[in-house]
């Protein structure tokens, strides 16, 4: 099926479109019922009678954006109207709501004079937050803009004009910084004279450069005040008219750095690249051919051309999705009255400031797992890159505030936390033990410190204050890959090539005489990072250890079990999994170590478990796992979790737990009051205790890939010291947040 084929079915596809409304509160019983409507619902409606700033509070408005056309200028299809544009304005919704967690009513109008349109728009204010216009034909557009946002309270934002503008805008600061222009001195060309490019032209000089050095090109050539005094054409057009002699794209092109294409297809030759500056800036946007293909661009002359078009198939797109969920979060969010241009400002110098840090390894294999480094090819943020919200939205909501826009303000820190829980419950529960870490960072050892990863991660673990990295390996590949992948930064690097360490040798020949280890041999085991690292930390040289990146968990987790051991009241290590879903937690164990743990064994790992839980600020409540509940199946396996939570009753923990029992008994609560009212367990279950390594490996992995929990982990938990085992195959942030939770431990154990 072709790509038409494809869209079709999934339009079709039942429910058809995009977008659904859902309920927000409990609607299951008649309680529910009468206060979602009559006669509960007379108190909010009060409230707001009396203070209708009070809307914010009690209804949806806060976050609902109401997106707007009437289908005269949609994208690639022109003047198509109303109706047939609908899919494309619940597309807008899906954007929306996907990167920024924003609701959207889509809103098809079937007008074409510009005063209805602002009549009808103005007079839904009371429903929405904000106003997205989309797809109106220019000059209309403009008007229709201005006057809604005379009329309107809320933020009033056409992103046809402004969102390419930003985007671009970030872009012409990085490819300017690249170029070693200066804004205020570049030449600038633009070939279209619609309302993307007005808009555009309008925002660069919002950036620094200056009116006299644009040019822009319509159809019948360079809009010049010849033309502006004996042509009809609009006041948008007339802002720049240019002194200079008539002429076509080709004569405006000479000699001029940057070239903004907001026209047609192919146009623009390699000719008049060539005709160009030094070094020039070529953003061909046209959609869905741009005015020069990006290889064209780049092959048309020997130096460096930076190129962008509005193509996700070639570097730095376009793509206005980097800039209207984000902005809108911001405002919505400090509930400004408009969106001005020094938010807009705001979101385009975050948006460039973002393309220079590292990026995330998800962001990296989602666009084909090549590099993506500051520099030509990479000026703007991808499109798929999670931390544009939290860069955009709380720059746009300072603008806001400080600019006067805003009708309240906001403590940064917990925006940013905040924004975080929107993108799921994961990065709300690490925050907490992140925000710990930061507290009071702890030296962290890191194995394999010549992988890129780990060099990456340690980056971050410093560029946030987390902990102090240290990186074990090759220091000159360390430094070499460290500069090789653009971070400006000097970790502490442990090359156990370079120094004496027999002091480590001793300990280890110590630790593992009586294990058949020569001191030969344990100088030839510090070769091992694993080892070294163990070492390291059980000398006290550091505080805690990652290792495992490079290695089978298994051999990962050996060289610290001998050298580090289990705490003086553990007599086994364990592996544990944080899982998160929409609106629960829950600690899996043991889902990597113990093979078949007695009661004893059991009880160890609910306590370790359990403790662990609580630095993450959840209380504890612990169910013992089996396919047995309470008694009803008499065998060896289902009497070890009963004993182990009669175990932990006798030692009178100061958690809450029960078992053995079924694992819907300890997750549904119906069945854990309604059944078996007299479970020791007073809300379902939130740390599960597997009765042994295969179950528990196999539950974890169902509940991530079936019921699409996100995982956190393993955690190891029962050590003397802190020690976790990262996964062959893990994440930068993987790594960045098991150095956070080691911190924790360190912190705890008085390291």
């Amino acid at each position: 099926m072709g790509i038409d084929e494809d869209s079709l079915e999934y339009h079709r596809r039942p429910p058809p479109g995009k977008i659904r409304i859902s309920t927000t509160k409990p609607t299951q019983t008649q309680r529910d019922i009468s206060l979602a409507y009559s006669p509960g619902v007379a108190a909010p409606c009060r409230e707001i009678d009396k203070n209708p700033d009070d809307a914010y509070l009690y209804t949806a408005k806060a976050n609902l954006v109401g997106v707007v056309s009437n289908g005269t200028a949609v994208l690639g299809l022109g003047d198509i109207g109303a109706q047939a544009s609908k899919p494309v304005m619940e597309g807008k919704g899906v954007l929306f709501k996907r990167f920024a967690d924003i609701d959207v009513f889509d809103i098809e109008l079937d007008l074409d004079d510009p005063d209805a349109i602002i009549e009808t728009v103005a007079a839904m204010e009371p429903t929405f937050g904000g106003i997205n216009l989309e797809d109106i034909k220019a000059p209309e557009c403009f008007e229709i803009e201005e006057r809604l946002r005379e009329l309107m309270d809320v933020p009033v934002f056409h992103d046809d004009q402004h969102g390419t503008a930003i985007i671009s805008g970030a872009a012409l600061l990085n490819a300017c910084e690249i170029a070693e222009k200066e804004l205020d001195e570049i030449e600038v060309v633009f070939s279209g004279a619609g309302a993307s490019a007005v808009a555009c032209a309008e925002f660069y000089v919002s950036l620094g450069v200056e009116r006299d050095n644009i040019t822009m090109c319509d159809s019948s050539g360079i809009i010049t005040e010849s033309r502006a005094e004996t042509e009809e054409l609009n006041e948008y057009k007339k802002r720049f008219a240019s002194d200079v002699p008539d002429g076509d794209l080709a004569d405006a092109m000479e000699g001029t750095d940057v070239f903004v294409g907001l026209s047609v297809g192919g146009i623009v030759s390699q000719e008049m690249v060539r005709s160009m500056n030094d070094n020039p800036i070529v953003f061909a946007m046209a959609n869905p051919d741009p005015e020069i293909g990006y290889e064209e661009a780049k092959a048309a002359r020997d130096d460096t051309v930076i190129a962008a078009t509005g193509r996700s198939d070639y570097p730095n797109q376009v793509n206005n999705v980097l800039g209207f969920p984000f902005i809108f979060r911001g405002a919505l969010d400090v509930r400004a009255k408009e969106i001005n241009e020094e938010m807009k400002v705001a979101a385009a110098r975050a948006l460039a400031e973002l393309s220079k840090e590292d990026v995330p390894d998800a962001v990296v294999k989602a666009y084909g797992d090549e590099p993506l480094q500051f520099g030509p090819d990479y000026i703007i943020p991808k499109p798929l890159d999670p931390r544009v919200l939290f860069r955009v939205a709380p720059a746009v909501a300072r603008a806001a505030v400080e600019s006067g826009a805003a009708r309240v303000e906001l403590d940064e820190d917990e925006y940013v936390e905040e924004l975080e829980a929107r993108l799921g419950k994961s990065r709300e529960m690490m925050r907490v033990v992140l925000n710990k870490a930061k507290s009071e960072p702890k030296r962290v050892a890191l194995s394999n410190g010549e992988n890129e990863k780990m060099i990456r991660a340690a980056y971050q673990m410093q560029d946030q204050d987390i902990a102090e990295p240290i990186l074990i390996g090759d220091r000159r590949r360390v430094i070499q890959t460290a500069a090789d992948l653009g971070l400006n930064f000097e970790p502490e690097i442990v090359d156990p090539g370079e120094g004496d360490y027999d002091r480590y040798a001793d300990t280890l020949y110590t630790k593992r005489r009586r294990k058949g280890v020569t001191r030969g041999e344990a100088s030839d085991l510090l070769k091992d990072s694993n080892y070294f690292g163990s070492v390291m930390v059980e000398c006290g040289d550091a505080d805690a250890l990652l290792t495992g990146l490079s290695h089978h968990y298994p051999s990962a987790l050996r060289p610290p079990l001998e050298v580090i051991g289990t705490a003086d009241d553990a007599d086994h290590a364990a592996g544990v999994y944080l899982l998160t879903f929409e609106n629960r937690v829950v600690f899996v164990a043991d889902a990597t170590v113990n093979l078949n743990p007695d009661a004893d064994a059991l009880a160890e790992i609910a306590e370790h478990t359990a403790e662990l839980a609580r630095r993450f600020n959840v209380e504890p409540r612990v169910a013992m796992l089996s396919y047995s509940n309470f008694g009803s199946v008499e065998n060896e396996s289902t009497r070890a979790s009963r004993d182990a939570a009669r175990v932990l009753r006798e030692r009178g923990v100061d958690f809450e737990v029960d078992g053995e029992m079924q694992a819907d008994t300890a997750l549904v609560d119906d069945i854990l009051k309604g059944t078996y009212d007299f479970a020791e367990l007073s809300q379902p279950a939130n740390v599960l205790i597997f009765p042994n390594l295969e179950s528990g490996n196999i539950g974890y992995k169902l509940l991530q890939r079936l019921g699409g929990a996100e995982a956190i982990g393993p955690m190891l938990v029962g050590m003397d010291k802190p020690v976790h085992v990262l996964q062959r195959g893990d994440e930068v942030k993987d790594i960045v947040n098991l150095a956070g939770v080691a911190v924790v431990d360190a912190q705890k154990n008085g390291n």
